[in-house]
């Protein structure tokens, strides 16, 4: 088997050397490393780099396999000739295999011998080569000294974070929060932080988005007083980005910042940016609006809601721009589900059964899907499950004779899935 496979090693056809390549890599956990050596050998000194670059999972194959003297005289060779192969594709299949690589052949090898080979990575001359190293940079971090990460890599992520290829900054932006917990507090303070602001304000999307969604890992780094003094302007700045995934982003991360700022701290700071989402254009900002209204009671109760929130929606029922009206209804709905049942009662229903007399034939079948999600809400406490039958229901009946066909159809529904 072992000479068949040898010759298909060395067959005229780069396609067949190919599957060889590919097929080494199961050969090399089945069969002694002693017989794999030969064959990754000849394959990883190919002429096709689209046959070398497939030897890189080989060379992670025996390097978890041999022994460390066998790794430093036999493989280390190997590694250091992929990693700066002529072809870039081989490169990239180097870099993005670079931390895996890097623990197989153990961390007393790795130390001495791949952080030259990693910063040449990070500065090279292809852009997808850079992008795959960026993104192994927390990575192989962990495997070297403090001493290496301030002095090698970390000029290698400044010059990253404004690299000419937006893809290198967005994998750059994804995982060089990673380092924080690394370097610590200090260092973080003194090289991270100038390095996030700036990612903040890349005119690359996925860069700023990346940061934002990476936050939580610098918070529990730096702590959340100094990301708040550091970068809580650039994330104001961002709750109005001309990306609405940007925007979207924002939001989603609301509810994390706010349990750790705080209640007051958050109504002082952001409760006016995320009561001014419910009026954004488009529908997806103003739908994760309402979600995010409900975590915020879920993070700081009930009681808070009442008097924080639910008064702020309330002004938004008059309000001429009926799309604001009926997000009125969807932030309503949604915060009923974190609030109980004599709170739905008191705060929620009226306001929601006044709305069945809007105008707008939208407002009234939206009015009607809100009761059919209310009715189950208000079930649940003995003091409220009346209220069904004294002011839910009739305010649906009287929907279900309403001349828009579709304000009729969903106070039908919510009659009979409740009857």
């Amino acid at each position: 088997m072992q000479s068949l496979f040898k010759q298909l090693a060395e067959d005229d056809s780069p396609m067949v050397r190919r599957s060889a390549a590919k097929a080494l890599v199961d050969l090399a956990g089945q069969i002694p490393p002693s017989d794999v050596l030969p064959l990754f050998e000849k394959l990883s000194e190919d002429n096709q780099d689209s046959v070398r670059l497939l030897t890189v999972e080989v060379l992670v194959a025996l390097a978890n396999k041999l022994p460390q003297d066998q790794k430093k005289t036999v493989l280390l060779p190997r590694f250091i000739s992929l990693a700066g192969d002529k072809a870039w594709r081989v490169r990239y299949m180097v870099a993005s295999k670079y931390v895996e690589l890097a623990n197989a052949f153990g961390q007393d090898i790795a130390r001495e011998n791949f952080t030259t080979a990693f910063v040449s990575m990070l500065k090279d001359t292809e852009g997808e080569v850079r992008t795959a190293a960026a993104s192994q940079v927390p990575g192989y971090a962990k495997l070297v000294d403090k001493s290496v990460i301030l002095d090698d890599l970390l000029p290698c992520v400044k010059l990253l974070v404004t690299d000419e290829n937006q893809h290198a900054r967005a994998a750059l932006a994804k995982d060089i929060s990673g380092l924080a917990p690394i370097i610590g507090q200090d260092a973080t303070m003194e090289y991270l932080l100038p390095l996030f602001l700036q990612q903040l304000t890349d005119e690359f999307p996925d860069v700023r988005l990346n940061v934002i969604s990476n936050l939580e890992t610098i918070n529990k780094a730096i702590g959340i007083e100094r990301v708040s003094q550091a970068l809580l302007p650039a994330i104001v700045e961002l709750s109005e980005d001309k990306q609405w995934r940007i925007r979207l982003a924002i939001i989603e991360y609301i509810p994390l910042l706010a349990k750790q700022f705080g209640s007051k701290f958050f109504e002082e700071k952001l409760l006016e940016l995320c009561m001014s989402w419910l009026r954004d254009l488009v529908f997806s900002i103003r739908e994760a609006a309402t979600v995010n209204l409900m975590k915020l009671t879920e993070v700081f109760g009930a009681e808070w809601a009442k008097t924080a929130i639910i008064p702020e929606v309330m002004k938004m029922t008059t309000d001429e721009n009926y799309l604001h009206r009926m997000t009125t209804i969807f932030a309503l709905t949604t915060m009923a589900e974190a609030l109980p049942p004599l709170m739905v009662k008191d705060s929620i229903l009226p306001t929601i059964t006044e709305m069945s007399k809007d105008p707008i034939p939208n407002i009234r079948f939206n009015v009607a899907k809100s009761l059919e999600t209310l009715i189950p809400l208000l079930k649940k406490d003995s003091n409220t499950t009346e209220l069904v039958t004294s002011s839910v229901k009739p305010t649906l009946e009287k929907l279900g004779t309403d001349e828009d066909v579709d304000v009729k159809f969903f106070a039908t529904r919510a009659l009979e899935s409740n009857a």
